[in-house]
C-alpha cells in the first residue's frame, strides 16, 4: 500500500503539513458515509488486519520502546500490546451482538407503537493520545472506533517518536488514508486537527489540556470523550493483607515508572500497620529491582522517565517535600541525566507540599498515616474526583462505607490497575478526571450514535391527543394524565 499523505512532516519544525491533514479529513467523509452500511463481518476483517500488522511489527515495537524510554519488552507486551489485542479479541467476539438493534418496550404514552435503538457510527473521529502508553492509548480507542464503523485520524505524542514511527508504518500498511490516517507532530499539528469539524474526539491526557480540547470541540458541537487523570488515592486499613497490598501497590506504582493515569498516587495507611507496610514495600522493591541503590539503578526491568524535563519535574516535587519536612523512607535517588528516579517512599509530607496537590506521575509514593477513616474520606472528597480509588481492606463495612461516601472514575478492592483491563467494565473518569467511557461495549457505544427509532402500529393511539379539544377529548386526556400516577407495567 502506498505511504499516505499523513507522512508529510516538515523536518525543520516536526509538524505535519496542514494541507495534507485537510485533504485526508475531506477524503474520509465519503468513507464515513459508506461505512454507515458496513456489516459486522467487514468491521471484523479490518480488526483482524490491524491485529496481524501489529504482531508482524512486534520486534520493531520492542526496539522503539527501548529507544524512547528504555521500557522492558515484557512491559511492552503486558501494558501496550496485550490491552490492544484483548480489545480486538473482545470486539471480534461480541460485535454482532453489539450492532444488533435493541428493542424497547412502549411507555404509557406510546402504547401501540414499536421502538428500538439503532447503533450508527458517529463518523469521522479524532484520537489524540499521550506519551505514557503511546501504543495502547492510541490503538485501543481506534479498535472501538473501527468496531463502531468510524473512520479515524490518529495524533500520537511527539514525545515518543520511535514508537510513533512504527505505529505510522502499521497504519500505512493496513489502511488507506481515507479510512485511517496518522499524523505526527506537536502543538501546531494538534491545533490544525482541533480546528476541523470531527464527529467525535477521543482525547487522553491531562485535565488542563482536556479543557482546551473540549473548548475546541465546542466550536463545532463535536462530542468528546476525555480520559484524563488526577491523584488516585489508596486506603490501606488495619484489616488489610499488608504483604499482598505491598506486592500489588509496588507493581501498580512502579510499572512504567509510575507514568500511568491510574497509578496509585498516595496511600493512606492505618497507624497500626504503617511500619509493617513500609517494610513490606522495601522488601518487594529489593526482590524485584535489586538489594542496593546501584543494583536498582542498573535494573533492566525498571522503565525510565520519558525525558529529562519530566525527571526534573518529579525531582522538584520530591525536593520540595523534603525541604518542607518530609522524610524519605526508601529510595530518593535521582539521576536526571539518565532520566532515573529510584522507587521512593516518603512520609510526614505537609499538606502544603506541591506533591500533595500535583499529580506525581512518577515512582514516588507519599505515605500518609491515619487513625480515623472519616478523616481520610473527608480528605478525598475535598480534592477533585480521582480517576481511580484503591481500597485494601478485609472489613466489608469499611469497604462499603468508602464506596458509598466517595466518588471516583473506577475502584479496585484489594487490587490496583486491573479494573482498567476488564473489558466488561466501563473505564473513564468523572468531572475533572474525565468524561465518557472506553473499552469493550462501552467503547463501541462511545463511537456510536444511539439512534432512537419509533414505528407506529396499525391503530394510532396518538389521535386522541389531536385538536380540536372537545370536552370528551379533554376528559380522555385528563384521565390518561392521571393514570400516570400508577406503577409502570413495563
Amino acid at each position: 500500500m502506498n505511504r499516505p499523505l499523513m507522512q508529510v512532516v516538515d523536518p525543520q519544525i516536526g509538524e505535519s503539513d496542514p494541507a495534507a491533514i485537510r485533504q485526508v479529513f475531506d477524503a474520509q467523509l465519503a468513507t464515513a458515509l459508506k461505512w454507515r452500511e458496513s456489516t459486522a463481518a467487514e468491521r471484523i476483517e479490518r480488526l483482524k488486519k490491524l491485529r496481524e500488522a501489529m504482531l508482524a511489527r512486534r520486534d520493531d515495537f520492542y526496539a522503539a520502546f527501548e529507544k524512547d524510554y528504555r521500557k522492558p519488552s515484557a512491559e511492552v507486551d503486558a501494558t501496550e500490546l496485550m490491552p490492544v489485542l484483548d480489545e480486538i479479541r473482545h470486539a471480534i467476539g461480541n460485535l454482532k451482538k453489539w450492532m444488533k438493534p435493541t428493542r424497547v418496550w412502549p411507555t404509557m404514552g406510546t402504547v401501540g407503537t414499536r421502538a428500538w435503538i439503532q447503533y450508527q457510527p458517529r463518523g469521522r473521529s479524532l484520537i489524540v493520545a499521550p506519551w505514557n502508553f503511546p501504543l495502547n492509548l492510541c490503538f485501543g480507542p481506534m479498535v472501538s472506533a473501527l468496531a463502531a464503523g468510524c473512520t479515524v485520524i490518529l495524533k500520537p505524542s511527539e514525545m515518543t517518536p520511535s514508537v510513533s514511527t512504527v505505529m505510522a508504518e502499521v497504519i500505512a500498511d493496513t489502511f488507506a488514508p481515507d479510512e485511517v490516517a496518522l499524523f505526527e507532530g506537536a502543538l501546531k499539528t494538534s491545533q490544525v486537527l482541533l480546528d476541523l469539524p470531527f464527529d467525535h474526539i477521543f482525547f487522553t491526557g491531562s485535565p488542563a489540556v482536556g479543557k482546551i480540547v473540549m473548548t475546541a470541540a465546542a466550536r463545532h458541537l463535536t462530542s468528546v470523550t476525555l480520559e484524563l487523570g488526577g491523584k488516585s488515592p489508596v486506603i490501606v486499613d488495619q484489616t488489610a493483607d499488608v504483604r499482598l497490598a505491598a506486592e500489588t501497590l509496588m507493581w501498580g506504582k512502579l510499572v512504567n515508572s509510575g507514568q500511568i493515569c491510574v497509578a496509585p498516587d498516595h496511600v493512606y495507611v492505618h497507624r497500626a500497620v504503617k511500619e509493617q507496610f513500609v517494610q513490606a514495600c522495601r522488601e518487594v522493591v529489593a526482590e524485584r529491582y535489586g538489594q542496593t541503590p546501584d543494583a536498582q539503578r542498573a535494573s533492566r526491568d525498571f522503565t525510565r522517565i520519558i525525558n529529562q524535563r519530566h525527571t526534573q519535574r518529579i525531582a522538584g516535587l520530591l525536593q520540595d517535600a523534603k525541604d518542607r519536612g518530609a522524610r524519605v523512607l526508601m529510595g530518593g535517588d535521582v539521576d536526571a541525566a539518565s532520566c532515573y528516579i529510584a522507587p521512593t517512599l516518603i512520609d510526614r509530607v505537609p499538606a502544603e507540599a506541591s506533591i500533595m496537590s500535583e499529580e506525581i506521575f512518577g515512582p514516588v509514593l507519599p505515605v500518609i498515616e491515619f487513625d480515623d477513616l472519616t478523616t481520610v474520606i473527608r480528605s478525598i472528597n475535598a480534592d477533585h474526583k480521582p480517576l481511580a480509588l484503591y481500597i485494601w481492606s478485609r472489613d466489608s463495612a469499611n469497604t462499603q462505607r468508602i464506596l458509598t461516601e466517595t466518588s471516583s472514575g473506577g475502584v479496585a478492592i484489594n487490587h490496583c490497575l486491573l479494573h482498567y483491563a476488564h473489558g466488561n467494565l466501563p473505564f473513564g473518569g468523572v468531572n475533572n478526571s474525565g468524561i465518557g467511557n472506553a473499552h469493550g461495549h462501552f467503547g463501541f457505544k462511545t463511537f456510536s450514535h444511539e439512534r432512537g427509532v419509533l414505528k407506529s402500529g396499525p391503530v394510532m393511539m396518538a389521535r386522541m391527543f389531536f385538536p380540536p379539544y372537545t370536552e370528551a377529548r379533554k376528559k380522555i386526556i385528563r384521565m390518561v394524565a392521571d393514570s400516570l400516577r400508577l406503577p409502570s407495567l413495563f
